[in-house]
């Protein structure tokens, strides 16, 4: 099976934002993490950051959201290092995700909604998205969704992520936690790879 030798994602997965850079292997300053022989930076990872609370402080809500998202840091990078598993193990199954089917689901998030506002709210609530990073995130749970199809199970895929995340050596900065082979995330967070019901709704029911 063809394997990719570097690490490849889109940048409409990652909201054109300039994630990862190359690096000789191993964390060093500036470098939350290394994936795949390349590193996450500290500087990409806080532009995410920083989208999410410039949401935050311009919602009514704000307050609230910014006090209940402490660990934002690490919440994110967890995102990001599971976005390049998912890519990883989702090209040696020969999947991928097409920009009219990430339309389709914006066009089927807003009817159910009512509208950009309410869609950009729900996401910043409920899976701490900002506004920018949701076709990112439709785009994840899609491949995603179809990684568990191909494979016929849940379970099934998650050995083919945790294999995908064996091949790509997976480094973390210290400062941002520790990294469970076993259970393909960064520490304590949240794993998205089971289906889970949040907003917004797709399709079928997605994590964040």
């Amino acid at each position: 099976m063809h394997r990719r030798t570097a690490l490849s994602v889109s940048a409409a997965l990652l909201a054109a934002a300039p994630l990862l850079a190359a690096c000789s292997g191993g964390t060093r300053p500036g470098t939350a993490a290394v994936v795949g022989g390349e590193r996450i930076t500290t500087s990409a990872l806080q532009a995410q950051v920083n989208d999410v609370r410039t949401a935050q402080n311009r919602s009514e809500q704000g307050a609230r959201l910014i006090g209940a998202t402490a660990g934002l840091e690490r919440l994110k990078l967890n995102k990001m290092i599971q976005t390049a598993v998912l890519e990883r193990a989702a090209d040696d199954a020969g999947l991928s995700v097409s920009t009219k089917e990430i339309e389709d689901v914006r066009k089927a998030q807003l009817q159910q909604v009512g509208g950009e506002k309410a869609l950009a709210a729900a996401a910043l609530e409920q899976a701490q998205l900002a506004p920018d990073q949701i076709d990112a995130d439709t785009r994840f749970k899609l491949l995603r969704d179809k990684l568990f199809a191909h494979y016929g199970s849940q379970d099934k895929a998650l050995v083919k992520l945790g294999e995908a995340a064996k091949e790509l050596h997976i480094e973390v900065n210290p400062r941002y936690g520790r990294w469970d082979e076993k259970q393909i995330l960064l520490g304590d967070q949240q794993t998205p790879w089971i289906t889970q019901k949040t907003m917004p709704e797709q399709a079928a029911p997605a994590g964040a």
